[in-house]
């Protein structure tokens, strides 16, 4: 594999960067499935990348998000792999190739669908794995062999324990989100991963940002790579409007979601808190102050979290509330605007934040939320992306900044409200606590107090006589009848 003695921090002389896809030198069935896609232009991540990699040299490549970086790696693989393609039925002719990595499930499963866009007309293969969903179909899928795998590391360990995939034959290999891979704790993961590839092979690392401690951690099993920048190293892309909004505090917050998805007519808009609970709860609320909500986190099955991007896609969903790891590789064309409800405690994960609206040079929005308490997550935010952000207060009306909190239904209510029920409506005047139901109602009980008779000592002591002393063995109070005893115990009438 062909190797250079310069370093990757003297960035070696570029090749010619091309202005089509045409100059690249693509097989045509990739350049036939490229041109469908629509894409006409490189980007610039695109425009570097692609040559150097189909060079064979390894790569580190930081751009922004949404630039095209899948593209920037899987083209020119298939590219290399076009040799090898054939189109026989047999697993053993369509080993694994190339190992591309993905730090979720949402990401892994975006970058197979571009893979198989790219290569449907090429005769390579291609598969996905990742966790949370059945795996049988997953060895299925395996057993009929792949040129290209994407995985997520976790569920590729579990085949590679169940011996159903092989990386023996293993040529390339690329960490996408790579700084997300190292900083999530997958390094052991992966190095087990690596371990299993061939030692002669080519990598790949693209993410949106590098920090200090990644670039030296990716020193340790990249070979000589070619470092390139397409962008200031954590920068944000210069076409999406930040703004910060302060509030008064945590219960504002719902509120102000609210307002601003209103005022500024959002139709689709992704909302971003630091936890899963957090994420929950908030579609909870934002669904009662009348906005069609959705959470999507780590919690939820694949099958739910699928089905609710879907309909986020489609835009039956107005507002997805999600968390950074669920938000990872999301793709969404043309999404307007993001909104940090909880500003985040990783700096680069406001980077990767803001990434999924103004994608592919569009115009986009990133709202943040910040009250007294966040003032230190901010500044981490500004010295990251060398950029002072503009904060302005929220003014929340008195309706808007009194929280509501969540009530919960009887079981009867919900089972009406599912069923398409109206919701009933107290009459005015009627209270608000609940009436008790079931009880049959005792006059006894509501009828005025009345002293009860004196008994004959207090009688007989206000008269000023002695009270009546009983006899020594008596029993005071009256007394009961003696119960008849059955005849079978001797009772009866005696003779």
């Amino acid at each position: 594999m062909p190797r250079s003695d310069r370093p990757a921090a003297a960035h070696p002389k570029r090749p010619h960067l091309s202005t089509t896809f045409d100059s690249f030198g693509f097989a045509e069935p990739i350049l036939r499935a490229v041109t469908e896609l629509g894409y006409r232009e490189p980007t610039p991540i695109q425009a570097q990348a692609i040559p150097v990699v189909m060079q064979g040299r390894d790569v580190m490549g930081a751009a922004q998000t949404g630039t095209g970086k899948t593209a920037g790696f899987a083209l020119p693989i298939l590219q290399r792999l076009m040799p090898l393609a054939n189109t026989s039925a047999s697993p053993a002719r369509h080993p694994v190739r190339a190992l591309i990595l993905a730090p979720t499930r949402e990401l892994a499963d975006q970058i197979y669908e571009n893979v198989r866009e790219y290569a449907k007309y090429t005769g390579l293969k291609s598969a996905v794995v990742f966790g949370g969903v059945d795996i049988k179909p997953q060895i299925a899928a395996l057993r009929q062999g792949c040129e290209v795998l994407i995985a997520t590391p976790g569920r590729l360990l579990d085949h590679m324990g169940q011996k159903t995939v092989s990386l023996a034959q293993a040529e390339l290999l690329v960490l996408d989100e790579a700084d997300r891979m190292l900083d999530m704790g997958f390094l052991p993961d992966i190095q087990r991963i690596i371990h299993a590839l061939p030692a002669r092979r080519q990598n790949l690392m693209f993410s949106a940002t590098f920090s200090t401690e990644i670039r030296k951690l990716a020193e340790t099993f990249l070979n000589d790579p070619v470092l390139i920048e397409v962008a200031r190293r954590n920068a944000t892309a210069e076409n999406v409007e930040q703004l910060v909004f302060r509030v008064a505090d945590i219960d504002a917050k719902r509120a102000a979601v609210a307002k601003l998805v209103r005022e500024r007519q959002l139709q689709q808009v992704i909302v971003f808190t630091n936890t899963k609970i957090g994420a929950g709860r908030l579609a909870r609320l934002l669904e009662r102050d009348g906005l069609n909500a959705a959470a999507i986190h780590g919690d939820k099955s694949q099958q739910e979290r699928l089905a609710t991007l879907e309909a986020f896609k489609k835009g039956e969903i107005v507002v997805l509330v999600a968390t950074d790891v669920a938000a990872r590789g999301l793709d969404i064309v043309e999404l307007p605007a993001v909104i940090n409800y909880d500003l985040p405690y990783s700096a680069e994960d406001y980077v990767h934040r803001i990434g999924r609206t103004g994608r592919a040079g569009a115009s986009g929005v990133a709202l943040s939320l910040m009250t007294g308490n966040d003032e230190r997550l901010l500044v981490e935010i500004e010295k990251l992306i060398k950029r002072k952000l503009p904060v302005e207060s929220l003014d929340l009306g008195p309706a808007e900044a009194r929280p509501r909190r969540e009530r919960r239904e009887a079981p009867d209510a919900r089972r009406e409200r599912a069923a398409g029920a109206p919701k009933r409506r107290r009459p005015e005047g009627e209270s608000r606590m609940p009436r008790a139901s079931g009880y049959s109602t005792d006059p006894f009980f509501s009828q005025p107090y009345e002293p009860s008779q004196a008994e004959p000592a207090e009688a007989a002591a206000q008269a000023g006589a002695a009270p009546e002393v009983p006899a020594r063995g008596s029993v005071t109070g009256p007394r009961k009848s003696a119960r008849p005893l059955a005849a079978l115990l001797g009772g009866g009438r005696k003779g």
